[in-house]
Order: C-alpha cells, then structure tokens, then sequence
C-alpha cells in the first residue's frame, strides 16, 4: 500500500512478472479495482523495479519502486475523457474486469487527447510477499473490506 503526496491511496499487488491487481482506495477514481492486468515489469539494481502498463480506459502508468527507501515514483497519464475537460472519473470507478468492453467503448468515444500527466511521488505504508498469483490479495470492493483492513498499514 502506498499514499502519493497528493493524498491519493493504492494498493498494488505484483502477481506475477507480467501482470499486477489494485485497488484505489483515494484518489480521481477512488473506489476503482482491477485484477490480472497484464504489464511490463523490470529490475533496474536491488529492490529497485518499473512497472507499465495501459488500461482499456487508455490510460498508462509508469511505477518506480524503491523498496530499499519504500518511496515510488507513479506517473499516470489520464486520457481527457477521464481526468480532462467534461471529465467523467466516475465511469471508471468499479470492478474493471466485469466492464471490459464498456472500458473500451469509453476510451473509443473519448476525447483522448491532450493527456492529463500526474507524476507523484508516494511513500510505501505497508509491504507484505502474499507469493504469487495469490487470489486472496485483492478479491473485493472498498465497501466489502473488514473494519479492521487498516490496522497496521
């Protein structure tokens, strides 16, 4: 779990070494989770790793980890359908892998461009090895999540 210095929250599960789940506690979309969805994900030096990947929304997203230091580095590029002018944040905010071809069909209707860039940096707030391709991680909506979810984190 890690909070930007904006105020925006996230948690983010690696599942493997190409693809990650999340869950947006904070944030423009807020209360959007996605699962299995497929990236890019390199080391660059120990505990030191980038992660891309583009959404069916059409937006991308670069995240920098230092694990060593807990910071990261995000850079989310928002298509203007979403983050832009005649916004519409609201249409993401959901269990993405049960709205596919609405994603798609949001992203087709636009506008794309510009694109809104928000680079943050974010401290990580709580770490934990789940193993990979762990169902259990993120299997469930904000309003779903026990009481107790952020103790210690």
């Amino acid at each position: 779990m890690y909070t930007y210095d904006n105020g925006w929250k996230y948690e983010w599960y690696a599942r493997n070494d190409n693809t990650c789940d999340y869950r947006i506690h904070q944030g423009l979309v807020g209360g959007r989770w996605v699962t299995n969805q497929k990236m890019h994900a390199v080391q660059f030096a120990p505990g030191i790793y980038k992660a891309d990947w583009h959404e069916p929304t059409g937006t991308c997203v670069s995240l920098l980890f230092d694990l060593n230091r807990e910071v990261i580095h995000g850079t989310i590029f928002f298509p203007q359908w979403i983050a832009g002018e005649g916004q519409h944040p609201e249409k993401t905010i959901c269990y993405q892998n049960e709205f596919i071809e609405d994603m798609y069909k949001f992203r087709d209707e636009g506008p794309a461009y510009p694109y809104i860039v928000i680079p943050e940096f974010a401290r990580v707030t709580y770490m934990k090895n789940e193993g990979p391709d762990n169902d259990n991680v993120i299997n469930m909506p904000l309003g779903q999540l026990p009481d107790d979810f952020f103790d210690g984190k």
